[in-house]
């Protein structure tokens, strides 16, 4: 797990490619990042199923609780069969732009 903090975001990288093992290290270390917009980078995982991506729904919503964003970066998975809870874009810098916007909807009030 490789993690990266810029600004107001941290991004977690899976660096093991264990995605179980992934999802435990993050959930036991969350306190740590509960202050931040988190990006977690499973990019490098393929044939990803949506059984897996749904596996960090109890995670997310606790993390949107806390009135911050929590984006997955996974390429390869069709988002329309995804939890409309989870928040997944192909590329780090769409990551980084949907946590932007959703600071900015947070500003205004929305």
């Amino acid at each position: 797990m490789k993690v990266e903090q810029k600004g107001h975001t941290v991004t977690i990288k899976d660096t093991q490619g264990d995605l179980v093992s992934f999802l435990m290290k993050v959930t036991h270390e969350y306190k740590s990042f509960e202050k931040y917009n988190i990006i977690l980078d499973i990019s490098h995982h393929k044939d990803l199923t949506i059984k897996q991506i749904n596996s960090f729904l109890p995670l997310i919503k606790t993390h949107s609780k806390a009135k911050k964003s929590i984006v997955i970066v996974a390429d390869g998975v069709h988002f329309t069969n995804v939890s409309q809870h989870i928040t997944i874009v192909p590329t780090l810098l769409e990551a980084h732009d949907i946590i932007d916007m959703e600071e900015i909807e947070r500003d205004l009030g929305f």
